[in-house]
């Protein structure tokens, strides 16, 4: 099975003639008041403290997106990211000894360069220096 890019997930719901049920429009429309509530509310609550409003939006925010998920489309999105945990799984990951080697690599060139254009900083400024003195 070949893996599943977002871009032949955004194909595949453009062509899938999703069925929408007679509900998706007002869970659509009630999870989008939802939101607007939240905005509204954080801004009108202003006065309260901001963990206590980052909180309700965060919890208005969960309730909006399980409301969406049951939604024609919001099953489609599901199933995409079980796909892609799928996928992800199946990644090999590097040892740590890969890791540490490879970031050792990497700080090793980044310091090298850093001397490479410290010196043709220094070369350049020296010259100019020379030609406007």
């Amino acid at each position: 099975m070949r893996a599943v890019f977002v871009g032949d997930w955004a194909i595949r719901m453009q062509q899938s003639k999703v069925k929408l049920t007679a509900l998706d429009y007002p869970k659509w429309l009630f999870a989008l008041v939802l939101v607007v509530l939240s905005v509204v509310g954080n801004i009108y609550f202003s006065a309260y403290a901001s963990s206590l409003r980052a909180l309700a939006i965060i919890v208005v925010l969960g309730v909006s997106l399980a409301i969406l998920a049951t939604t024609a489309h919001g099953k489609i999105v599901l199933d995409f990211f079980k796909q892609a945990r799928g996928e992800l799984r199946k990644v090999v990951w590097p040892t740590r000894q890969e890791t540490v080697q490879m970031t050792l690599m990497v700080a090793a060139i980044v310091v090298i360069m850093a001397l490479i254009l410290w010196a043709f900083d220094s070369v350049f400024a020296l010259a100019i220096g020379n030609l406007v003195a």
